[in-house]
């Protein structure tokens, strides 16, 4: 069976293509001879791909702590700068699900990798004072390509593994992804501490030969899979489904957290308390931490699932989340910075552990890889424009209060319906849906 792979891969090899005809996770045997060591291989490649495009999505994230007031950029106004890409990364995932059955997993992780060095040399091309707010709006828009990256690396990844280690591995796949939200943070604390506010184009600029050498791995190291020829129309058959869009429901209440929080998190630091935080760069050493630790997290989450049930660990997760949000609010009351970010460090946290849970749901509710795939690209992108609506609800809570507590409260009520929803659908006895 090794050599049979083996040989396959050679002679696809050969042709350019590196497609693999025959594969057979749920094979004890083969997954012991060869599989395993495959879909490690590509998984790898693939967390690598994943983390350089969620840095580029979060690229604006950063930037605007170095828009100081020479560019003539009002909060609200860099809250749409965060939120645009955000958008576009969402309704990018829906696309990019099926390039990966349409051009396989390898050939459309090298181009959308290659399609980062897009945003990031037009941004290293305009940061400088003068440049109109309508070309930074266009330009961080851009940087949504980054989003699509997710949609299409969890389908292909998920393809790759048997049922029992797919909680586990599109946990690693997406955490060690969710981890370019705080490298890209980190980068920009760096630059911030050192060059100074005054040079953001050397943010975007160090990504480019990262980008050059995650579409360099994926073409030398990574396969395509027959397997994921997609049936044409599963996209809409999977969108009736009911399940479905529950399960996208639930995604925007953790990964919208998640992804949204990090976006916005800097921001809010500097409104909110704007006398402990007057500079960026003190801004910037906080903002990556929480992004951090939901992004280590997002795999326990899989792995948790994986042992006890996707929907228990989300139930906890929502209930928790929905403690944390009140933390927050009343530490938005009391003014309280040390309150204020326990709470938030917890949302994050929480975020991260319920990305894995639930994304741990889905092929357990969808047997067939290639179904559990379309959902996966649905519910990633429903989700992530959650992101969207949490800078939508902090710029609007600013504009009318000066604060974010109208936003906290929103987040609350959010949590609770997430939870009623997690136990009404999948916990309650008598239901009829699968055990997840």
């Amino acid at each position: 069976m090794t050599t049979a792979i083996g040989s396959k891969e050679q002679q696809a090899g050969s042709r350019g293509t590196r497609t693999i005809e025959d594969w057979q996770p749920e094979d004890l045997g083969f997954w012991e001879e060869a599989g395993a060591k495959i879909a490690r291989r590509n998984l790898v490649f693939s967390v690598f791909s994943e983390h350089i495009g969620f840095s580029v999505w979060s690229l604006w994230s950063v930037l605007v702590l170095f828009l100081g007031p020479q560019y003539h950029v009002d909060p609200a106004g860099k809250f749409l700068l965060t939120a645009l890409p955000t958008a576009l990364g969402a309704a990018l995932r829906f696309p990019y699900t099926f390039a990966v059955a349409r051009f396989g997993g390898r050939n459309w992780t090298v181009f959308s990798a290659l399609m980062l060095l897009v945003p990031t040399v037009l941004a290293g091309v305009v940061l400088e004072p003068g440049v109109s707010y309508s070309t930074l709006l266009v330009v961080a828009c851009v940087a949504g390509v980054g989003g699509g990256n997710f949609a299409s690396s969890m389908a292909n990844i998920n393809a790759f593994y048997p049922q029992r280690l797919k909680g586990w591995a599109l946990g690693i796949n997406a955490g060690g992804g969710n981890l370019g939200v705080p490298a890209v943070q980190l980068i920009g604390l760096l630059i911030l501490a050192t060059a100074g506010a005054t040079h953001p184009r050397l943010l975007p600029l160090v990504y480019i030969p990262l980008i050059v050498l995650a579409a360099l791995g994926a073409a030398l190291r990574m396969d395509n899979l027959s397997t994921m020829r997609t049936a044409k129309g599963l996209m809409r058959e999977m969108a009736r489904k009911p399940h479905t869009w529950v399960m996208s429901l639930l995604y925007i209440g953790t990964f919208g957290s998640f992804i949204g929080f990090g976006f916005a998190f800097g921001q809010v630091l500097q409104v909110q308390f704007h006398s402990q935080f007057a500079t960026p760069v003190k801004a910037a050493y906080l903002t990556f931490l929480g992004p951090l630790l939901g992004s280590l997290l997002r795999p326990v989450g899989g792995a948790i699932a994986d042992r006890i049930g996707g929907a228990k660990v989300t139930a906890w997760v929502f209930t928790l989340m929905a403690g944390g949000a009140a933390l927050v609010y009343a530490a938005s009351r009391q003014h309280s910075l040390p309150l204020f970010l326990t709470g938030f460090i917890a949302l994050f946290v929480l975020s991260g552990i319920g990305n894995g849970s639930t994304y741990k749901m889905i092929p357990a509710i969808f047997k067939d890889p290639a179904r559990s795939s379309a959902v996966i690209g649905i519910a990633g992108a429903v989700g992530a424009f959650g992101g969207v609506l949490v800078n939508v609800a902090f710029r609007q809570s600013f504009l009318s209060s000066g604060n974010g507590d109208g936003a906290y409260l929103t987040f609350l009520a959010a949590y609770a319906v997430c939870l009623a929803l997690t136990w009404a659908v999948y916990l309650r006895p008598g239901r009829t849906a699968a055990d997840v």
